[in-house]
Formats: C-alpha cells, structure tokens, sequence
C-alpha cells in the first residue's frame, strides 16, 4: 500500500496541552478519506500538521514520502483549504485565477475556467460578496487548479446549507475524478462522510480510535445482542467499543476479525452512524453521552 500520508507517533503540544498525541496511521493513496470528530478532537492540527503549516513536537510525519512542507516542489503537490475557505474578499474571482496561476508553475487554466464557467461565477465579482457556497467552490477551484496529488480540506462545507453542501461535495468528486487526486476531507457531518468517502479516521480526544477503509470497518463491527455475559468472559479476540448490560440482557458492539459463530447473539449490521458515534461515546472521548459534537443529518 502506497501511503500519501504516514504518521508514526504525531503529537502537537501548546503548553500543557496536547492538540494531538501519538497518532500512528497510514492514508493510502487514491482515497477520498473522512477524518471526523468533535470540535477540539484535533483534526485541523493533523491537517495543519500534513500540510507543514506546524512542526510535531514528537513523532514523525511524511506526506506522499517526503517531510510536509520541505520545498517548492513538495508544496506544489499538496492543496489545502482552511476552515472557512479563506480568500481575499477585496479581490475579485477573475484576480483569484490570476494569483493562482502566477503562485503554482502547474496551474491549469483551462480546468479552472471551466469550472468557473459551470458554476456561473462572474469573474470580476469581489470574494467578499459571494455567498458561502460560492466562496467554498472558488477555494476548492483554487486548491484542485494546482493540480495536486493530495488534496486537504478542513470542514470546507461546515458553514454551508444542505444543497450548498451537496454541490460542493459533487463538485469535489469531479475533481477527483478528472484529476485522481488523494483527498482527506475532515468533517463533523456524518451524511457527508458517507456520502463521498472511502476510508475513515475517527479522532477523539487528540487520539486516532480507529483507521481504515469503510467497508472492512463496517464488516468488523458488530452489534450483538443475547443473555447476559460477565465482559470478562468474552472472547479475547472482541474489542469492545461499547456496552451495555441489564440483569437477563447485554448488548455489545464490537470490533473483531473473526466470526461470531455463538448462537446466543444476533448479530445485526452496523451503520456508519453507529460505529462513529461509538467510539465518540467511549469513555476519554471527551465528548460525553449525547453529545457527539456531530451532526448526522443530512
């Protein structure tokens, strides 16, 4: 597996506290990825972190083989869009193209006409009259315009309405396909993360709880369901992410690679929801019972 991102006990500290701790994890190439988590779970510091806009202060960070950030070229294969798709608002669409052109030697103009055209930006409208949804489109037009394999967004579509959010989401599958970048898409909306994403980063708490791509999450995790059973006494090989226990019933989900061939569960699928609003719930998360800090609307 070829990795764009490789982190190997990441960990960002200001003072006393730790915005990220001992993140170990592989992105492989060629994904659309949702890194999701609550506010403050330290999702903008890893994207921050993959796009050399901060230095870890333990662990070790690559992104598509080389240190973030280290060079023109490096920086050239990376896009980034902040929270809140930052743009100058004084300057107008058509001023936007022109710096992008004249910042990135890969600039292609022909793709971010295009895409102007689509969207039926005026390109001598200033930034700072577009709505949210325009503005969102134009920084990921200027992201995605400079060709990168990589491609960070940071809850571009937070601040959206639901079809602004939808046709940003469309518009960023386009990309992806026209262009085959790798994408890492951080995101408090659970609906939007299943809709365009093939691998998952769960962080809660500074810490990564799990990785991987979707469907093998999906087919790993279990709800079960049967009589009580002392937690001690289930098998070593279950991971239990979430629990709860009446005097005749327990019901459990649980994460593990081997069959459950016991006849006393039902097992029942799990959802996307499910499984992520599982490990947010999970004691250390920071998050608290009934407050996941995600929306699952769509």
């Amino acid at each position: 597996m070829t990795a764009v991102i490789e982190a190997r006990g990441l960990g960002k500290r200001y003072g006393r506290r730790w915005a990220l701790a001992d993140c170990t994890l592989a992105v492989p190439a060629g994904r659309v990825v949702g890194l999701v988590g609550p506010n403050g779970a330290g999702k903008t510091t890893l994207l921050q972190l993959a796009a050399g806009l901060l230095a870890p202060t333990s662990g070790a960070i690559t992104v598509l083989g080389h240190h973030p950030g280290g060079s023109p070229a490096q920086l050239s294969r990376v896009g980034f869009v902040a929270q809140d798709s930052p743009l100058y608002a004084g300057l107008s669409v058509a001023g936007h193209l022109r710096m992008g052109a004249w910042l990135n030697p890969g600039w292609d103009t022909e793709y971010a006409a295009r895409r102007i055209r689509q969207l039926g930006l005026d390109l001598r409208q200033r930034a700072g009259s577009l709505s949210g949804g325009q503005r969102a489109q134009l920084a990921l037009i200027l992201a995605a315009a400079k060709r990168p394999e990589l491609l960070l967004l940071d809850e571009p579509v937070a601040s959206l309405d639901p079809l602004a959010r939808r046709e940003f989401l469309q518009g960023l599958m386009e990309t992806v396909a026209e262009h085959g970048a790798s994408v890492v898409l951080s995101s408090h909306l659970i609906a939007d993360v299943e809709r365009v994403c093939d691998f998952l980063i769960v962080l809660t708490a500074s810490h990564v709880r799990a990785a991987g791509e979707t469907e093998a999450l999906l087919a790993s995790h279990h709800r079960l369901s049967g009589p009580y059973r002392d937690p001690g006494t289930l098998p070593a090989s279950w991971e239990v992410i979430e629990e709860s226990h009446t005097g005749k019933q327990s019901v459990l989900l649980v994460r593990t690679d081997d069959p459950v061939l016991d006849p006393a569960w039902t097992d029942r699928p799990v959802s996307l929801e499910d499984l992520i609003l599982a490990y947010l719930r999970q004691p250390g998360s920071g998050t608290g019972a009934g407050r996941p800090g995600l929306e699952v609307a769509s």
